[in-house]
């Protein structure tokens, strides 16, 4: 296979290995900025659309998508913040009413329990009491008010840096989205006709796929979000939105998903003797399950034309090198791997 590849290959592949390594070192601190690049490209079209239809100009095409983005994505915001932040308060004032409840659950039970030890001889009893309490110091000692306090306080002064960043990403996406026609045209000109060509397919194929990709993850998220808060509005309506929002968000990891919401939830009411809510919210998680590992599957094959084996494996490679950002990022990777196969630019054809 190597004597068949070019110096010209070997620099693309030198290249390549370096363009990775700085990503991998870049793209963990450049979040606003991939963000506002992503959307600017989500956003094109639209610009686009105006430009041919209404024969705007790009500047006034792109100050009318601009704002109406931000009005757009300003009042759903409102609203969602709004509502998340009502129950959560509804959620602070009721939890010495579920702590106690656990309290007095777990109090009923070490009742039955020294009955039932009484039977024991009172060395095996002190022996696996003392093991208990060592685990338990154990577990608490990591838990410390004052630990919690300190990651609140952590958070807290963070906010200045997610406030710049937030900042950072609506410029940057303002520009993304003027200077998009130039970048391209840059790149282009420092290729020959002939790879301009190829990069041309593979651009359209990737953009393609990329916004199939993005497309088929907001399908999925909404049916989620949607059945999760039909679902919660019938179960615990006072929660509902926040709950709903959280399972949302939690859902985009992939293997753990909504369960790792509505499995504790569902302990903790089956705990406090609610077992009509546990049962109803078990269900739940089952259902959103299911929608999980059937939609997404056949949603990602008609969109991206990646197999779900494939586009599980990036996303879970990506998350575990990279982080939460390399579970979007791992997918990319290989559609990008494939378009490039795809436009010629990469020749990979061999056999053993």
């Amino acid at each position: 296979m190597f004597r068949y590849m070019s110096k010209k290959h070997w620099i693309l592949i030198f290249l390549t290995i370096i363009l990775i390594i700085g990503a991998y070192f870049i793209l963990p601190v450049s979040l606003p900025l991939l963000l506002a690049f992503f959307t600017a490209l989500f956003l094109n079209p639209l610009v686009r659309w105006l430009q041919y239809k209404f024969r705007f100009k790009r500047k006034l095409s792109v100050i009318i998508v601009y704002i109406t983005f931000l009005i757009i994505v300003g009042l759903v915001g409102s609203l969602l913040v709004t509502k998340a932040v009502t129950q959560v308060i509804n959620v602070a004032n009721n939890a010495p009413v579920y702590f106690e409840q656990v309290e007095d659950f777990f109090d009923e039970r070490a009742r039955d329990t020294n009955q039932f030890v009484e039977r024991f001889p009172t060395t095996v009893v002190e022996e696996v009491s003392g093991t208990l309490k060592d685990k338990f110091d154990t577990y608490t000692s990591e838990y410390k008010v004052d630990d919690q306090l300190k990651k609140i306080g952590n958070f807290l002064a963070e906010i200045p840096n997610y406030l710049v960043s937030f900042l950072v990403y609506l410029i940057a996406l303002f520009l993304f989205m003027l200077e998009i026609p130039k970048l391209k045209a840059k790149a282009y000109d420092h290729m020959t006709s002939k790879t301009a060509e190829k990069v041309r397919f593979m651009n359209s194929r990737l953009s393609y796929v990329v916004f199939g990709f993005l497309k088929a993850q907001f399908l999925v998220s909404i049916i989620i979000f949607v059945v999760s808060l039909i679902g919660l509005l019938y179960i615990s309506p006072k929660v509902a939105i926040l709950m709903s929002l959280i399972i949302w968000a939690i859902d985009f990891i992939p293997i753990i998903g909504s369960i790792a919401v509505l499995g504790p939830w569902a302990l903790y009411a089956f705990i406090v003797g609610d077992i009509a809510m546990g049962t109803q919210l078990s269900i739940l998680a089952i259902v959103l399950l299911a929608i999980r590992r059937t939609v997404e599957p056949k949603v990602m094959g008609r969109h991206i034309g990646l197999s779900p084996l494939a586009t599980l494996i990036a996303m879970y490679l990506g998350l575990k090198l990279i982080g939460v950002l390399g579970f979007f990022i791992g997918p990319f990777i290989v559609i990008a791997f494939n378009s490039a196969k795809e436009a010629g630019i990469i020749k990979f054809n061999y056999k053993i």
